[in-house]
């Protein structure tokens, strides 16, 4: 085989390849020996019918996918001997069977640019803190109370007012029309400030237990109702019930419904679930700014694929959130075009703070270690909680320990980074 690399830009190489005319033979051979045991044609038993017969009725599809094959193995054969760092899928062009000649075809692919980071000692970088108030840990605890909190029907008065939790049944039209989701029975809502889709209804507020209420109501413009989005409709409530929220008290009796020995204990545990997030958020943070500080001296062009890719790992990510969530993907009207060239400058951002640490790295000479593995077990482990012999079991498949190589190989070039710079 014979290849002729030539540089198309910093970011894309053509290859022109030259494929030897006894491996296309070969190749030609088996995929009509294959299909000889796949047909039935009238007077040939499976596996004999000759290829001059195959090559009448068969020979535009048979050549097609032998084009096609040969075509793929040699250009990977070839970026293989060449040593390309190509990312994304090449473009194949050219190619024609031809008896006792050679198949010639050209490949254009994108790859990797070619670094000399610079600049990356001594940049000016920011402090994130970490140091978690006690107010924030004060805060946490009336949320988990507020979480945990019962409603029980008020006795006593039976007008509503603010905080109240209101049971009501409700009909609604727009533009003296009924529309999907228009009637609720037995409907839960709390009589405060908010958006009534989002279960608040401030209007109940003054309403005595019995009385009906008409008002209208605006939807946003992204509802994902379509009948009403961007509209107005007319709703009639009738007040059935009123409930007031019981929330339990801060002590040891709450501490030990959440699995902790003491009101002490459960601040400490909270305390730790925080530090632990703003870790996580300080991570981010400080390195989105180092990713900001390289890419404004080390200025390169970008594969697009790396960019495309990026953008699909960024919609699995959000998309598997709401899945998880129970929300259907096919009810929020998603505008996927849109949507992709919002996040286009951000994977653009982390496509260029990648490859820049992978300069780096290549530059510093710097390596993994088994000893790197291990802290970082110990890293994720103290992000998520797990104990480091489960995390261990979770990263055995080898695309899983590449995973974790390359979370190593980053954080050491952020460390070297770090060592070297300049904090405001």
């Amino acid at each position: 085989m014979k290849v002729q690399v030539e540089n198309v830009s910093s970011i894309e190489k053509r290859l022109s390849i030259e494929v030897e005319p006894a491996f296309v033979e070969k190749e030609l051979a088996q995929a009509y020996a294959q299909l000889s045991h796949q047909v039935k044609l009238p007077g040939f038993r499976p596996g004999k019918v000759p290829r001059r017969i195959l090559e009448q009725k068969f020979k535009n599809e048979v050549e097609a996918d032998v084009v096609k094959r040969v075509q793929l193995r040699a250009y990977i054969d070839a970026v293989k001997e060449h040593n390309l760092p190509a990312v994304g899928d090449p473009h194949l062009s050219g190619g024609k069977l031809e008896a006792q000649k050679p198949f010639a075809f050209t490949a254009r692919v994108e790859v990797k640019p070619a670094l000399s980071p610079k600049d990356y000692k001594g940049l000016g970088l920011k402090k994130f803190s970490t140091e978690i108030a006690d107010e924030k840990v004060d805060e946490q605890l009336t949320r988990l109370r507020e979480s945990r909190a019962t409603f029980e029907k008020l006795e006593g008065r039976d007008v509503a007012q603010v905080g109240d939790l209101a049971v009501i049944d409700f009909d609604a039209t727009q533009g003296g029309q009924p529309f999907p989701g228009n009637q609720g029975r037995d409907v839960n809502v709390e009589v405060s400030a908010g958006e009534l889709i989002q279960g608040h209804l401030p209007q109940l507020e003054g309403m005595k237990v019995g009385d009906k209420k008409t008002f209208d109501y605006a939807f946003p413009a992204d509802y994902r109702v379509e009948e009403v989005k961007g509209k107005t409709a007319s709703f009639e409530v009738s007040l059935k019930e009123l409930r007031a929220k019981k929330t339990p008290a801060a002590d040891d009796a709450f501490a030990k419904e959440l699995g902790q020995e003491s009101l002490e204990a459960l601040k400490a545990r909270i305390r730790g679930d925080l530090e632990r997030g703003a870790r996580r958020s300080a991570a981010q943070d400080e390195r989105a700014d180092i990713f900001q500080k390289l890419i404004e001296k080390n200025d390169f062009e970008v594969p697009q694929s790396l960019v495309e890719r990026g953008i699909d790992i960024m919609l699995e990510g959000a998309f598997g959130q709401m899945q998880r969530q129970g929300l259907d993907l096919r009810n929020l009207n998603l505008d996927w075009g849109k949507l992709r060239e919002e996040l286009r400058p951000k994977s653009l951002v982390e496509v260029r703070g990648q490859l820049l640490l992978e300069a780096i790295s290549t530059e510093e000479k710097l390596d993994v270690t088994e000893a790197d593995l291990d802290a970082e077990f110990e890293v994720i482990s103290q992000e998520t909680g797990v104990p480091v012999p489960a995390v261990k079991v979770q990263f055995k498949s080898p695309q899983q320990k590449d995973t974790l190589k390359g979370r190593a190989f980053e954080r050491k070039a952020l460390e070297l980074i770090k060592s070297h710079a300049k904090y405001e």
